[in-house]
């Protein structure tokens, strides 16, 4: 084992010893939200304890059969103890290759809560009926995995779709799971408001962002303008009398966050910088994905908005994903929810 991967695993076995025995005071339980996010962390610290555990297994096992070679002359047993060291380096060198990438600054995201956002593009209030179909179908997805989803901002249209949906989805490895979703999704269909019974093509943009914890990201407060407003619904017609929306724009690069779901102006505000700070480091990600991706291999996109990803056919009952050249029946089910498969398919050939 490597000196340096030692010794940022002793560190990773003292943290995890320290948090379990904070975890066994009652009182810490007080504090819901503190104890959710101290809970999430001692599990992802418990599973590469267990792999350091057994890498420590596997290092002393080594180190006896390289004893036993070096004293045996026995020619069937050297022939015997040499398979089985082998087999014992293999079984090393692949748990140290997975500890690795667990502690890679990639691998360290996947574990993160996401940040989703939607919009309708292409294809006008049939676009926006399909963004809400895409949400619905997220929200199905995160139930199944009893992941938990929060509404943070939204935009109705006239005819009850979408023009724009921001949500947050909390669970184990969600980011992980999600990340491919990235990009842009094409619907075909007879719209509801189709007299002639012609298919259309409309499409949704969706942008998947690792929330960023406070101490990740700072944001200055002189870099922030801060505007308040009424929350709107359809046709701009008001549902809040006071102004309880609040619009964050962040002047060093002219990003803009809203949020308008919560009669109360300082969760919104709250809701708001959460959103920044996701924005700001899929930034960071972006500028490290773009080094790493001159030596990777996968051919699976950068999650870019302006990417076509994926196709939603309801005539033909399917769905295609256009990043690995495959596709699925029974369309109604996806939209319930029933996306694993997909999911998976591209994150193994992503991670190829």
């Amino acid at each position: 084992m490597e000196i340096k991967l030692e010794e940022v695993l002793k560190n990773f076995k003292t943290d995890y010893e320290k948090l379990t025995a904070e975890l066994s005071n009652p009182e810490i339980f007080s504090d819901i939200e503190k104890t959710q996010k101290l809970l999430k962390k001692h599990k992802q610290l418990e599973e590469i304890i267990k792999k350091y555990e057994r890498l420590e297994k596997i290092s002393k096992e080594l180190k006896g059969l390289e004893e036993i070679i070096s004293q045996e002359k026995n020619s069937d047993m050297l022939e015997l103890a040499g398979k089985e060291i082998k087999n014992v380096r293999q079984q090393k060198e692949k748990l140290e290759n997975e500890i690795k990438n667990d502690l890679s600054p990639a691998s360290a995201l996947d574990s993160k809560d996401i940040i989703v956002e939607i919009r309708a593009g292409a294809g006008g209030e049939e676009a926006a009926m399909f963004a809400a179909d895409l949400f619905r179908m997220y929200a199905k997805f995160a139930e199944k995995n009893k992941w938990q989803t929060r509404l943070l901002d939204s935009s109705p249209s006239s005819t009850g779709g979408l023009k724009e949906v921001v949500f947050e989805i909390n669970g184990a490895d969600v980011y992980g799971a999600m990340k491919y979703e990235s990009g842009v999704h094409r619907v075909q269909r007879i719209p509801i408001t189709e007299k002639s019974g012609r298919v259309h093509t409309s499409t949704a943009t969706v942008a998947v962002l690792a929330q960023a914890e406070e101490e990740e990201i700072f944001i200055k407060p002189q870099d922030i303008r801060i505007d308040t407003f009424r929350s709107g619904g359809p046709g701009g017609q008001s549902v809040n009398k006071t102004e309880s929306a609040v619009r964050i724009t962040y002047l060093p690069s002219g990003l803009i966050v809203k949020c308008q779901d919560e009669k109360s102006q300082h969760k919104n505000k709250e809701r708001a910088l959460k959103i920044l700070r996701s924005k700001l480091l899929a930034q960071e990600e972006e500028k490290r994905e773009k080094e790493e991706r001159k030596t990777r291999k996968t051919q699976i996109g950068t999650g870019d908005r302006s990417e076509k990803i994926r196709t939603y056919n309801f005539p033909q009952n399917r769905v295609t994903d256009h990043r690995i050249k495959k596709s699925w029946q029974d369309l109604d089910k996806i939209l319930e929810g029933n996306i694993g498969d997909i999911v998976n398919s591209v994150k193994s050939e992503a991670e190829k």
